[in-house]
């Protein structure tokens, strides 16, 4: 359930003059993906007007008005906290951009483990990922590609190209593949695995951030105690229903992983 948990992606909105309240589950604290504030569709689509209907004939409504400042509004109020609640009201992210159009808040956001490893890897190389015994990886996110703000272990040579944002669209679902549920993994920073999202020439990396997590039924099964045998000349084995436990805890892993 935990890591069930740490791979969602929630969304939550709310209108003026509502609190929007955002939560994440025990070890985890929230991570602001994205947010709107304003108005792109109708009142009779998403947040009916709150003024009469007779007062509202009289304006016309906006439906291409937003404001600039709702992202880092969220970042302030609940980047990295366990849990926020705030009155959504124009007053709060700055000029109203559109006055007496009723607006509202789209928030997405994710839950990040509050303990997390991060492990980058150049274009080509390897990268491997590995938890202690009795516990898996968790995948949170990966990025394949080149972002704004570069990567210290893999520093960008300008060999005459612009210095643009690039990411695959399919590296966390590949990731998540490949090693959710392991104790170890490893995979190629390369364009084969996770294609090319960037202009040709464009040096990439493989940024991943995952944790380690106690989840006993995705053990492999040679690293459980196998049944004892009888020291009967029948060498018909012993513990019969740690054997069954042991079947019982395959299956379960492969429904999990399913």
């Amino acid at each position: 359930g935990y890591i069930s948990q740490v791979l969602k992606n929630y969304t939550d909105h709310a209108c003026d003059g509502e609190y929007v309240s955002l939560r994440c589950p025990h070890r985890t604290t929230i991570s602001i993906q994205s947010s709107f504030y304003g108005r792109i569709v109708p009142s009779h689509q998403l947040c009916p007007s709150r003024y009469p209907h007779s007062y509202a004939t009289l304006i016309k409504e906006d439906v291409a008005c937003s404001v600039g400042t709702s992202l880092q509004k969220m970042l302030d109020e609940c980047q990295d906290r366990r849990s926020c609640q705030f009155l959504v009201n124009s007053r709060l992210f700055g000029m109203d951009p559109c006055p007496g159009t009723g607006k509202y808040l789209l928030v997405w956001y994710k839950c990040r483990p509050n303990e997390y490893k991060s492990k980058v890897a150049c274009e080509d190389d390897k990268l491997r990922l590995s938890c202690k015994k009795s516990m898996v990886i968790a995948i949170y996110s990966a990025v394949f590609g080149r972002t704004q703000g570069g990567s210290l272990e893999c520093p960008y040579q300008n060999l005459g190209m612009p210095m643009t944002e690039c990411q695959s669209a399919t590296a966390l679902q590949l990731m998540i593949k490949r090693c959710h549920g392991k104790r170890s993994c490893s995979i190629y920073a390369s364009t084969y695995e996770f294609g090319d999202p960037c202009y040709p020439g464009i040096q990439k990396h493989l940024n991943v951030i995952y944790t380690c997590d106690n989840t006993p039924l995705l053990l492999p099964v040679d690293e459980t105690q196998p049944p004892a045998l009888s020291s009967s000349s029948s060498m018909e084995p012993v513990g019969v229903s740690t054997e069954m436990a042991l079947l019982s805890n395959i299956l379960a892993a492969y429904a999990f992983i399913t």
